[in-house]
């Protein structure tokens, strides 16, 4: 069965959509998108603070514990989560797991502290992919800005080692341009890992999830931009998703 999130990126009190990470535009209040979502059929919710990593602290656990009163799918959160009070604040205030990306490039045990402390269903490693070259992409961190000098392949899995659950796969280049996911990086990671990867960047329609799935390049797919200016609603996605043989849970 094939998840589909609808993924909130956030800043200060406002629902944004960028491009490329960056030239960020407000769209609407989290909050009632985080309901209308779940109300849509989302199975899941990724909140992520888009400035925190800036200012060194996660700013969403009032947005998280408002939501968690009335929506009932899980809820992963990341951006700024630095410490394991930062991860055990988001926890208690509603969320189920957390996407952790520049602190794990910075001190990689922190995923193995993560892990241990609140189990690695938990521990989500965020990657923020740029492509390098044929078959070659670099992990960025800062919301993007900064290069690592790793290599993603490399990286993801040694996140997976270290004991994260998940991978979220961003492409930097496909985000927010809506020209479709880059199916080759999801393919290259998801063939290489032993966890679920999900898909985020680039959804333009329909079509590109099912070229995603049928590729078999990922488990799960974060949709940003497509919900919020409301081009085609959940449902839609979804019943387009089964007639195309795709597995997806229906309400």
């Amino acid at each position: 069965m094939y998840r589909l999130i609808a993924r909130l990126d956030i800043k200060g009190d406002k629902l944004i959509k960028s491009v490329q990470l960056d030239g960020v535009r407000p769209v609407g209040d989290p909050r009632d998108s985080a309901q209308n979502y779940y109300e849509q059929g989302a199975d899941e919710l990724l909140f992520m603070d888009a400035v925190a990593s800036l200012y060194g602290r996660n700013h969403l656990a009032d947005v998280i514990r408002y939501t968690a009163e009335n929506v009932f799918v899980p809820m992963t959160v990341g951006g700024g989560l630095r410490t394991l009070e930062d991860v055990d604040t988001v926890l208690k205030a509603g969320a189920d797991k957390v996407a952790i990306n520049t602190a794990a490039v910075l001190r990689p045990n922190f995923i193995t502290e993560v892990a241990q402390e609140f189990g690695s269903q938990c521990m989500v490693l965020q990657v923020d992919a740029k492509r390098k070259g044929a078959g070659n992409w670099e992990p960025y961190i800062d919301g993007g800005r900064e290069p690592t000098g790793l290599n993603v392949l490399e990286w993801t899995n040694r996140g997976v080692q270290l004991g994260a659950g998940e991978i979220l796969l961003t492409s930097v280049d496909q985000e927010g341009t809506r020209l479709g996911f880059d199916v080759e990086l999801c393919k290259t990671i998801t063939a290489s890992v032993s966890v679920p990867v999900i898909a985020s960047g680039g959804m333009g329609s329909i079509q590109d999830l099912i070229d995603l799935m049928h590729s078999g390049a990922a488990d799960a797919v974060a949709m940003a931009d497509i919900l919020h200016v409301q081009r085609v609603p959940l449902g839609k996605i979804k019943a387009e998703a089964l007639a195309a043989g795709i597995p997806v849970r229906m309400q």
